[in-house]
């Protein structure tokens, strides 16, 4: 048995599931009755959403529909990055939506500087764009997962391959 264990920190969303949360938003959006004769759509490109609609007032509603169905499949609205809003063919108004997909290198270092000053018997180690926490005792593993999910980093992490 190995006297090191460790878990990765990773950020990453799940395309299937918001897939799925985009096709169902849309069936909410053909069925609702608000939205009637609306030219109001929703679509994923590589790795951004657009979104577009009449005006601002329905592109917002649509928005909220998107919204609470990511919540329900449980994908982090934090991984949004908003775009301005922006004109598009005719007279409708368009948003693009980047999903950020990684720890950056600022969120990686602030997350290294977080557990180093925790005083936590934990090494953190910045791998691509996913960090490797290292240490004997589990119990400071598990301490390290607590203080990473109650900080104040604008990220959705997720805690994988605990040995």
């Amino acid at each position: 048995m190995s006297s090191e264990n460790s878990f990765d920190v990773v950020s990453a969303i799940d395309m299937q599931e918001l897939n799925n949360a985009i096709q169902q938003a849309e069936k909410e959006i053909d069925n609702r009755f608000d939205f009637k004769g609306s030219k109001s759509s929703i679509q994923l490109d590589k790795n951004e959403l657009v979104v577009i609609s009449d005006d601002e007032y329905k592109l917002n509603s649509v928005l909220d529909v998107l919204h609470s169905k990511m919540v329900k499949r449980g994908i982090s609205l934090k991984n949004l990055q908003y775009g301005k809003l922006e004109p598009a063919a005719s007279s409708t108004i368009r948003q693009r939506i980047g999903l950020k997909q990684g720890i950056g290198q600022e969120h990686a270092k602030k997350i290294n500087v977080l557990l180093r000053d925790s005083k936590l018997k934990v090494k953190s180690q910045i791998q691509g764009d996913q960090i490797r926490v290292t240490g004997k005792n589990k119990d400071d593993l598990q301490k390290a997962i607590q203080l990473l999910r109650q900080s104040d980093i604008d990220l959705d992490l997720q805690f994988v391959n605990f040995r």
